[in-house]
This record gives structure tokens, C-alpha cells and sequence, in this order.
């Protein structure tokens, strides 16, 4: 039998969410698929109300008919920022952080 670590919080992995507000028509089925309740509406839009209670399954991303969610792994330490802010037309490592 394996042993558990004591300090759960290490091994636990944190995940992210990339949501695409303007792809984003608000008919709640990620809403309604995701298990651990980390989506909500606000404004008729997906907004991540409880993001360190993913645990990364993606139904959000695959049920989604419009794309406008992606499910990423990150650092604990990282800051995400919004799609939305991103020009996708300059290469990432010329963007600044």
C-alpha cells in the first residue's frame, strides 16, 4: 500500500481558466457539466467563481459549443491573465509578462 504524504497541499495541482468573453453566449452548459461548481454566470457570461476547486476534469472545455473555454495546469505562483488581453498577433515571448 502506498504511503500518502501528510501535506496534501503539495501534491494538489492547480488549474486555470482561459475564458474567451467574446466568444461566450452564456447558455450555462459548463456551467451545468462542471462537478466541483467553479463556474457561475455573471452578466450573462462564465465567469471562474471558485478557481482553486478545479481539479482540471475539462468538461467546462469539451462541452463548451463555442470554444470560448480552455482548462490549463499552472504554477502556483503564476498570474493568468484574461484572453482577451492578448494579442495573439505577436509572438509569445516578444509579449511582455
Amino acid at each position: 500500500m502506498r504511503r500518502i504524504s501528510k501535506d496534501m497541499s503539495e501534491a494538489k495541482k492547480h488549474f486555470s481558466h482561459v475564458i474567451r468573453q467574446n466568444w461566450c453566449k452564456g447558455c450555462n452548459i459548463c456551467v451545468a457539466y462542471c462537478p466541483k461548481n467553479v463556474l457561475e454566470l455573471r452578466n450573462g457570461k462564465v465567469f471562474e467563481a471558485r478557481w482553486d476547486d478545479c481539479i482540471g476534469c475539462r468538461m467546462c472545455e469539451l462541452r463548451c459549443p463555442d470554444f470560448a473555454i480552455e482548462v490549463n495546469e499552472r504554477a502556483e505562483n503564476v498570474v493568468v491573465r484574461d484572453a482577451a488581453c492578448v494579442d495573439y498577433a505577436v509572438p509569445p515571448e516578444a509579449q511582455n509578462g
